[in-house]
């Protein structure tokens, strides 16, 4: 049985509330699991299936049950949560390639919330009372765990999060239900990391901005496309500029001279060497 999952609100700053519990932010991705008559399902927030994809997870509670969480492939180095391994196994879909990410880039299931138990729905109950169950569950393996918490301390916490580069903090008011959709009673603060970019070009379609950044030899290579953040004053600003700068263009891009800087918000690079979430922040002059 699918529930759609309450989703965060977003906070500027990181704070600290006595009304608030604060928990560390897995970089993975949302996943419902549900146990109904026996029979295990996993969904993406999405609603989409992927049970296939996780067989270790394909385990019983004792009761009924279902779960709110995230999934993650942890470094086991580091211990940090990797979101470009998780995105590997969520996109396999051979069956033999599933049995080998097993081994290599084995999942871990970290729970936040219990929705509904034993046939009956906690989604009402203040969300203290449903941590209070949470924590007495017990759990088939050690691919599922809890996301601990600590009360009051977020911008400690917080402090801590970015002394590991890890993605954030999740703030939640102790007497919130469990609403579908959106809610402030819930917020993420994210750990952003900034990078300085050169544009180099943007879409003819929906807007976008092409970002370089300079390689070992000094020449431009491109690391992604800039879609947030730019207001109407700093795309007007942008385009009369690069009237001048024109090289080329294709079907989809006209590509400019990289001679304007940006600076970018990001929630890290990938493996690739692209920004990933980059978010426009300001030019540099």
């Amino acid at each position: 049985m699918f529930i759609s999952p309450m989703l965060l609100a977003t906070s500027d700053t990181a704070f600290s509330d006595p009304q608030y519990i604060f928990e560390p932010k897995i970089d993975g991705h949302r996943l419902i699991f549900s146990q109904q008559n026996g029979t295990i399902r996993l969904y993406t927030r999405h609603n989409n299936d992927c049970t296939r994809q996780y067989p270790e997870l394909q385990l019983p509670f004792e009761d009924d049950i279902i779960l709110d969480g995230e999934i993650a492939c942890v470094d086991p180095v580091t211990g940090i949560s990797d979101f470009e391994s998780i995105m590997s196994r969520f996109q396999a879909k051979r069956s033999d390639k599933i049995q080998r990410l097993i081994v290599s880039l084995p999942v871990y299931y970290a729970i936040f919330d219990v929705l509904q138990y034993k046939g009956i729905d906690m989604r009402k109950r203040p969300l203290m009372e449903r941590k209070e169950l949470m924590f007495k569950l017990q759990l088939p393996s050690s691919s599922f765990g809890m996301v601990p918490y600590v009360e009051e301390a977020g911008v400690a916490l917080f402090e801590q999060i970015q002394a590991r580069n890890m993605e954030g903090v999740v703030a939640k008011r102790k007497d919130s239900v469990y609403v579908s959709r959106r809610s402030a009673a819930w917020q993420k603060v994210i750990n952003w990391s900034y990078a300085d970019v050169f544009i180099t070009g943007y879409r003819k379609g929906e807007f976008g901005w092409l970002a370089g950044v300079p390689n070992e030899s000094g020449k431009i290579r491109p690391s992604g496309i800039i879609e947030l953040g730019a207001t109407p004053t700093h795309k007007k600003a942008f385009y009369g500029v690069s009237k001048s700068l024109i090289t080329g263009e294709d079907r989809e891009y006209v590509y400019v001279e990289p001679r304007i800087r940006a600076r970018v918000k990001i929630r890290n690079w990938t493996k690739a060497g692209l920004l990933r979430s980059p978010v426009f922040t300001e030019f540099i002059v």
